[in-house]
């Protein structure tokens, strides 16, 4: 096959998308070898940062809000809010005709260890880049996220 027929990219390595994949499989490989140490998967960690996050100043974390900031479909933060209250991290509250989350005292006390941690992995993977490089890195990811909601 003739790549220069079909491609707008000499390879692999001009193609944004492809260097994305590769950058984030790389990324969340780095941040699951620090989780399997709290017995969390990924996506149970960001349900329980986010639960935190939302309801850190006293606002109700309910499973809309919680599957929205996270990025996952309802269905999705269901099941892995499910096994966040099986280890007994959160548990589910009734409120008319939505469910609250509520972190555990365990919840808490794993995310207060979890989070560092995985901060701490973010800051090893991220420390090629200078200062002024994270900085726009993160308003380019900030940007993306805007126009997505």
């Amino acid at each position: 096959m003739n790549f220069e027929e079909v491609s707008i990219y000499e390879g692999p390595k001009q193609s944004p998308g492809f260097l994305l994949w590769h950058i984030s499989t790389s990324w969340r490989s780095s941040i699951e070898d620090v989780l399997k140490e709290f017995g969390l998967t990924h996506p149970q960690f960001v349900v329980l940062a986010t639960t935190g996050w939302i309801s850190r100043s006293g606002d109700s974390a309910t499973q809309i809000a919680i599957g929205k900031m996270a990025g996952l479909d309802p269905n999705t933060t269901s099941q892995v809010i499910r096994g966040l209250e099986q280890k007994q991290l959160v548990k589910r509250e009734p409120s008319g005709r939505v469910k609250n989350v509520y972190l555990t005292p365990a919840g808490s006390n794993i995310l207060k260890k979890a989070l560092p941690a995985v901060e701490k992995a973010d800051s090893q993977f991220f420390s090629l880049l200078t200062g002024k490089e994270l900085d726009s890195l993160v308003a380019i990811f900030q940007k993306f996220l805007a126009e997505k909601n």
